[in-house]
């Protein structure tokens, strides 16, 4: 089941809330009782060997016009 995360606009606390992906609209009271309270945006991070990232040292990729690069226009 996906958790939101929701902030209060009356205390500040932020708390998650569990429930269907049909019910993700729906307003939520936080712990403390108050109702004003607003959906935040959650951002997923997916971290581990997947060779996504490119370290920082790697040379650029090389540019140029033409079809392969321009190797084959000049």
């Amino acid at each position: 089941m996906p958790r939101y995360e929701f902030r209060c606009r009356a205390c500040g606390d932020t708390f998650e809330v569990n429930r269907p992906m049909a019910d993700a609209g729906e307003p939520a009271s936080c712990p403390q009782g108050h109702a004003d309270t607003v959906k935040l945006l959650s951002t997923v991070a997916f971290t581990g060997r997947g060779g996504a990232g490119v370290p920082s040292s790697a040379p650029a990729a090389p540019t140029g016009g033409g079809c392969c690069g321009g190797g084959c226009c000049g």
